[in-house]
This record gives C-alpha cells, structure tokens and sequence, in this order.
C-alpha cells in the first residue's frame, strides 16, 4: 500500500516525537529493575508540553511525570509513550486510568507491553474510554531499548550481552595474555557508559587472576557500579583481590559450586561487600544458566559479560547469549597461538555459527563497535 505525502509527514512527525521519549527512557536505564525504562511526552499541536521518565521501582510512570509536566495542556493532547501504559494497580496507580482522567485525545505507543498483567489490558481500557490508539511507533528502537525488562518479564532470567574488544584478526590477547590495550581511550569510556546502564558485570575466575580487575564504573561524573558476578567453580579467587574489597555501593557476588570448600565461602562471606552463591554443576563447571535464573531472582535484568575465552565458549555452547558487542581495533597480532574471542572447539558448520540481526556500527576513533541481537529473537 502506498502512503500518501499527508500520511508520510505524520509517520514521521509521530517517530520524532517517539523518539524524545525514547531518549528520556535511557535516563532510567538500567535503574528501574525489576521495572522497564519507559520514556513519555506530552504533544499539543506538534510542540512537546509535556516529558516524562520511570526513574526507578516505586516511583510514579513515565506517563504520570509527562502529565504532571503538562498540566493543563494535556487536555485533548496526544501523549508518546514507548511502552503501553500499566492496568493494574502495583506501588503506582493505573497509567491508563490517569491519561483517561487527563482527557488525552491520542495514544502512541512503541511496543505491547509483555507482562502477563498488562498484556493488551491498558490498550483495551484505552480504547474502551474512547482514546484514540497506535501501537508499533518507533517499535524496533523501543524493543531494542525494552530488552532487559522483556528477557526478565518472560523467562526470569536477565539479558546476556557478550562484550568484547578484539583485533582485526579476531584475537582478545596475545599468547602471552597481553590485552592492555587492544582498544582506544574512547572505546574504553564507552564501555564505562555501558556498565553504568547494566545491572551486573560477569567475568570469570581466569579473568580476575589474570588482570585483577575492579570492574566499576569510571566516568567524570562517576556513574553507577553494576553488580560483579566472578564465576569461580573451584574458589580460586584470592582473598586479597581487589574485586573483594571496594569503596562501591555495589555487591560483588561469587557464584561456586560445591567442589568449592566450606572454609573458603565462609571466609568470603565474613567480607561485607561479597555474596557467594553455591550453584549447581555441569561438567564440573558452575551451571550458567541455573546461575541466570538466581540472577533473574534478584531483580538482575541485563548482564553484561566481559569474561575470557572460557566463559564465553561456555555460553556459547549453552546458547546463553542475547546480544554482542565487539569493539573491533585496527590492529594485527598474527599467527595462531593468541587468544580469540572464543575457546575450545568451534561448530563444524556455518550452519550452527552464532547469527546477529539487526546489527548497528558506531566509530570510536579508528575503533569500531559492531552490536547485534542473536538470532533467534525473543519476541516482544
């Protein structure tokens, strides 16, 4: 069906005006667990009177903060919200019923909302109350920024985003394990941005004897630290590492299995900032994804992974992955001895290979970010 120039310039007024609110919804990002990040503005006669944000758990909506910022205007407004407005009543009241008191004339919505106790609900009350309502604004950009909260919301377990900085030739370090730095400065302060939007930070133990890291967020105006999670089946992890013992008001947590002995989780666990978590095994290993659902459990919606070789195979071959990110440098190590992205034993068949969609690319300098959802997708 072709559009008509008319219905064209509305297409794309409506995208501009969701995509405000998709901007205001990343100021909540990564905040708001076990809620979305939900951005809303206010729009009377193609200017914006009103804007909104889910700051975090507890707080009024995103559609409640747009309104409130309206006021009066929002009488025969229209209002952009990225995802569809509550029906039931939770620590907040129904969004619905506020935009229904407010006398909104139009709702744009990005996407459905996926929770069992909305799930269309809020667009049938809409509706029924005589608003006017349209769904799939903007939806690809709103489902990419819903993500966390859909992989929770649907399977208790959080997102599992796979980042790493590697080469030109695929390698994460060289045969001696050198890795600082493969990636620039402005690279490097991305991915500090990054942590300051995740819930938690996952590395493995080879990681932490190998670099000592702390894993925390470092920007000028000094972020947010994610939760540390350090898979460690065996405890191998000193009791002097610097992840045990920072100034953060994040936890780190410890996930082991029972070969660990008792003497060490006891010593773990007299350290304040530490949790140990004792999971099950698979092949002797920590099950990653019984560790996921204890995550998923504590309200942990994004995780993104920064671990070596092993840790990455692992959950490859356990399909456990939802989104990479690879930071790729213009550099050359050469041969066949250093350190790829992945260890062990790759798929026989291109037919098995790991697949992205909706891939998007950002410059750093002469550094690249390559980013994409694995295939397949959960749906929204």
């Amino acid at each position: 069906m072709f559009l008509s120039s008319h219905n064209v310039h509305d297409a794309c007024c409506h995208s501009a005006f969701m995509r405000q609110a998709l901007e205001l919804a990343r100021h909540g990002v990564g905040r708001t667990a076990p809620n979305p990040a939900v951005g809303s503005v206010v729009v009377v006669e193609g200017k914006v009177v009103g804007r909104g944000f889910h700051p975090q758990a507890g707080q009024p909506h995103a559609e409640i903060f747009a309104l409130r910022d309206a006021g009066e205007l929002s009488k025969g407004a229209d209002i952009y919200v990225t995802l569809e407005p509550c029906s039931h009543q939770g620590k907040t009241g129904p969004c619905c019923e506020a935009i229904i008191d407010a006398q909104i004339a139009r709702v744009f919505v990005g996407v459905e909302d996926p929770n069992p106790l909305v799930s269309g609900r809020g667009l049938e009350r809409l509706r029924s109350a005589g608003i006017e309502v349209t769904v799939g604004v903007c939806e690809q950009e709103c489902r990419h920024l819903l993500a966390p909260f859909v992989k929770h919301i649907t399977t208790g377990k959080p997102l599992v985003i796979l980042k790493a900085g590697l080469t030109l030739d695929g390698f994460l370090a060289t045969s001696s394990g050198d890795s600082q730095w493969i990636t620039n400065e402005q690279s490097r302060q991305h991915v500090h941005r990054v942590r300051d939007r995740v819930d938690a930070i996952m590395v493995g133990i080879g990681t932490v004897l190998q670099d000592n890291p702390r894993l925390t967020t470092r920007l000028s105006h000094g972020g947010r630290d994610p939760i540390r999670v350090v898979v460690d089946s065996q405890l191998r992890i000193p009791l002097d590492a610097t992840i045990l013992h920072l100034d953060s008001l994040a936890k780190t947590f410890i996930a082991t299995t029972e070969l660990a002995s008792d003497k060490k989780i006891d010593q773990l666990r007299e350290i304040p900032t530490v949790e140990v978590l004792v999971l099950p095994t698979k092949n002797n290993q920590v099950d990653l994804d019984a560790l996921l659902v204890r995550l998923g459990e504590q309200n942990i919606q994004s995780v993104l992974v920064e671990g070596g070789a092993i840790l990455n195979r692992s959950l490859f071959a356990e399909k456990l992955i939802d989104r990479v990110m690879i930071y790729l440098a213009p550099k050359l190590i050469g041969g066949n001895d250093a350190k790829g992205l992945f260890s062990g034993k790759g798929v026989t068949k291109l037919s098995e290979a790991l697949e992205l969609k909706e891939v998007r690319t950002q410059s750093f300098g002469n550094d690249m970010l390559f980013e994409g959802e694995v295939v397949p997708c959960l749906p929204v």
